[in-house]
């Protein structure tokens, strides 16, 4: 059974934090003297009277929460806040659809960054660090960041953390689960502050540098300018945004334990790091030796380039500071890769993530050698543990459910009329939480406009399920959920 009053509870208080945060922008509206100050008060006071109906509806719920509302509630809490996060753009006037103001915010609240906006810079202050906010909150997990704030509004957070948490192996630093995401969110804090003053010391002013900084920690891709980190031309820039966009692609439990508890080895020991590492060095390299010796460049803008847009697509955020479409080809199947691969799990970009890799890499060793010697034991080890066979399974279902769940994705894009190369890497894209495609429709610095409507629910709905990993929400569509004991 669904507890339905906790459900309501949670639902309801979840809705009056971001009706909260609607106010504040509706204040920097006052303060920029713009006209969408409107537009946020009206959402915050609408979304905040809803909060208050679903949190009456919900008294004297108990906090006992069964595995299977705990899914529910992540599921809806991230359908509602897109749901009533668009509100602004349409309340405003500033995008007239719903299909695309929805199609927006589920962009920026699971951090994928596509956006429908052709023109973004047309939009005010507000509702500019409004795109950014969203993919700050979504960058940790609705419900993760709410549990780091206020715990006590989430009844069996555990249950809720595991239904949102990225990642086939969870670790934590403290018994808590309520310290455990204060650690975190800590790590968060200080990586989005530390970008903020390296943008605003790079050149950029204090605005840009928040917004900025907002979607390079989250690995969103949203900017306030239409030709993203390129507007600038400044090499510094592009520096700080990849350096920021390669630490938040990192596990953040293990960056904790290296900042906070100065335990380098643990990095330099942890294999998905390793791999990390490995993918983003050997492909910038390929890819710089292609753009010298194709298309030109020199040494020094080939490498920041090809390094810039590594990182980007691996760490799923999306910033660009080149048109990675006019390059050759072959860059694109191994940004492809990068695209399918993402970070590292537990960190705040998308994608199969490398632990994932490398668990496969590593049960493909052991086949082999399972032919040489049909009778040894060959346990699957991730940093020194072995890994469950139920985590081997589970493993090879996600695998299953995100190779197929692209496939008919891209096939329904093409029946309707979509190219080849970008109905399959838009799929990607949205499966992985990236935001750029790689074609010649819809292209790394190209808006997504164009897209049929009912493909772009389509793209919606993908956004959902890659953030929360297919399975926190392909359950509820089985039988067993709902008759199941």
């Amino acid at each position: 059974m669904v507890e339905a009053k906790l459900l309501y509870k949670i639902l309801g208080s979840l809705l009056i934090m971001l009706g909260l945060l609607m106010g504040g922008c509706a204040l920097m509206a006052g303060c920029y003297q713009e006209d969408d100050i409107m537009a946020f008060l009206i959402s915050s006071l609408f979304t905040g009277c809803c909060g208050f109906i679903f949190k009456y509806l919900g008294r004297n719920a108990t906090n006992d929460m069964s595995r299977r509302t705990a899914y529910l509630v992540v599921t809806l809490s991230w359908l509602l806040y897109s749901l009533f996060g668009m509100l602004p753009y349409i309340i405003g006037g500033y995008i007239n659809s719903v299909t695309d103001a929805y199609f927006e915010t589920m962009s920026g609240f699971t951090t994928t960054g596509a956006t429908i906006l052709d023109d973004v810079e047309r939009l005010p202050h507000a509702l500019l660090f409004w795109r950014s906010l969203s993919q700050w909150i979504g960058g940790l997990g609705i419900v993760f960041f709410t549990i780091a704030i206020l715990p006590s509004l989430v009844g069996g957070s555990v249950k809720v953390f595991a239904a949102e948490a990225t990642g086939p192996v969870r670790t934590k630093m403290h018994p808590r689960l309520s310290t455990n995401a204060k650690w975190i969110c800590s790590i968060y804090l200080v990586l989005t502050v530390a970008c903020i003053l390296s943008y605003y010391a790079a050149g950029m002013e204090w605005f840009d540098s928040v917004n900025y900084s907002m979607s390079t920690t989250a690995t969103g891709g949203f900017a306030p300018h239409n030709d993203s980190v390129e507007h600038y031309h400044s090499a510094a820039v592009e520096y700080v945004s990849l350096l920021f966009q390669f630490l938040s692609g990192i596990n953040f439990t293990l960056l904790y334990i290296v900042i906070f508890k100065r335990q380098l080895r643990q990095l330099v020991q942890n294999s998905e790091f390793r791999l990390y590492l490995f993918v983003v060095s050997f492909s910038a390299i390929v890819i710089m030796a292609i753009l010298i010796y194709n298309n030109g460049y020199g040494t020094e803008r080939a490498f920041r380039c090809a390094l810039f847009q590594v990182v980007s697509f691996i760490t799923t955020t999306g910033l660009f500071n080149d048109d990675a479409g006019a390059w050759p080809h072959i860059t694109w199947v191994i940004l492809g890769i990068c695209m399918f691969l993402g970070a590292c799990a537990g960190s705040t970009s998308g994608g199969f993530k490398c632990i994932r890799g490398s668990m496969v890499l590593k049960a493909m060793q052991n086949e082999f050698r399972q032919i040489l010697h049909p009778s040894a034991v060959l346990p699957i080890k991730v940093n020194g543990q072995n890994v469950p066979s139920s985590k081997v399974a589970t493993l090879l279902a996600f695998f299953a459910l995100y190779v197929v769940m692209c496939l008919i994705s891209a096939t329904i894009m093409i029946a309707a009329g979509i190219d080849n190369t970008n109905a399959i890497t838009i799929a990607l894209s949205c499966m992985s939480n990236v935001g750029p495609t790689l074609g010649t429709e819809i292209g790394p610095v190209m808006s997504w406009a164009g897209l049929p409507d009912g493909i772009k629910w389509i793209c919606s709905f993908l956004m959902l399920v890659g953030r929360l990993e297919i399975m926190s929400v392909m359950v509820l569509f089985t039988r067993g959920f709902w008759t199941d004991n």
